[in-house]
C-alpha cells in the first residue's frame, strides 16, 4: 500500500482516485473546485480544497510523506508546471505529471517531473497499433525499443512446444506466457503443447516483433 497525493480532480484525476482506491492505497486528493473534491470523497482517505500553485498551501501538505505525487491537472498547463516544481521543491519523492502536448512534457520534465503521462498520444499510438493488425490483441511499451505483445497463436505453432519452435533463436523474441480466456500460464515449460485457442505473450525489440507479426 502506498501513500499518494493526487492533485487535480477532473475526469482523469477522478478515475485515478477510483483505481487507487480499488488497489487499496491511501490517497490525499486536492483540487480548487469544491464540487470535484466532494465527488471523490468516497474513494480517498482525505481531501482538501486548495491551490497547489500556492507555496504556503503546498508546504502544509507534508509532501515528503507521500510515496507518489500525481499532478493530474489537464486544463491549465501553467498551474501544472508550477505545481510540479513546488512539489519537488518541498521534497516530493516521485512526481508523475500529465501532459497534453509534446512541448508540455518537455517542460514538465525539466521542472521536476520524474515521469510524464501524455494520454492523447499514448492512446492514439495504442489504438492505431492494435486495430491495424488483426493478430495483435494488446501491447505494452516497456521501453523505447522494447514491447510486450499479446498475439494470436500462429497456425504453424499449434501442436508444438516453445522448445520445438526455437522461438528465441529463429524469431529473436521471447515467449513470456500463454493465455487462454482469463487464465495465464507464465513461462510455459518444455512440455506445454501450444493450442489454437490460446494467445501468446511475446517480449522483444519493436522491429523484431513487427517483423514477426
Amino acid at each position: 500500500m502506498k501513500s499518494i497525493l493526487l492533485v487535480g480532480l477532473g475526469r482523469f484525476g477522478r478515475h485515478m482516485a477510483m483505481e487507487f482506491y480499488r488497489q487499496k492505497h491511501e490517497i490525499m486528493a486536492v483540487d480548487l473546485d469544491e464540487e470535484r473534491v466532494n465527488d471523490v470523497l468516497p474513494y480517498v482517505t482525505n481531501a482538501q480544497i486548495g491551490d497547489c500553485t500556492n507555496e504556503h498551501f503546498v508546504a502544509s501538505l507534508g509532501v515528503r510523506n507521500f510515496d507518489l505525487c500525481v499532478v493530474a491537472i489537464g486544463d491549465n498547463f501553467q498551474s501544472s508546471l508550477e505545481t510540479t516544481a513546488l512539489l519537488k521543491d518541498y521534497g516530493a519523492k516521485f512526481v508523475l505529471a500529465r501532459a497534453s502536448r509534446d512541448v508540455h512534457a518537455k517542460f514538465l520534465l525539466r521542472n521536476g517531473a520524474d515521469e510524464v503521462i501524455y494520454l492523447e498520444k499514448e492512446m492514439a499510438i495504442r489504438a492505431a497499433t492494435t486495430y491495424s493488425n488483426d493478430r495483435l490483441f494488446d501491447f505494452i511499451q516497456l521501453a523505447p525499443d522494447y514491447c510486450l505483445c499479446e498475439v494470436a497463436m500462429p497456425k504453424r505453432w499449434i501442436g508444438k512446444t516453445v522448445v520445438d519452435l526455437e522461438v528465441r533463436t529463429r524469431f529473436r523474441v521471447s515467449v513470456m506466457g500463454v493465455k487462454k480466456d482469463e487464465e495465464l500460464d507464465l513461462m510455459p515449460g518444455s512440455t506445454h503443447i501450444l493450442q489454437a485457442d490460446e494467445r501468446i505473450l511475446l517480449l522483444g525489440r519493436n522491429e523484431d516483433l513487427k517483423q514477426f507479426l
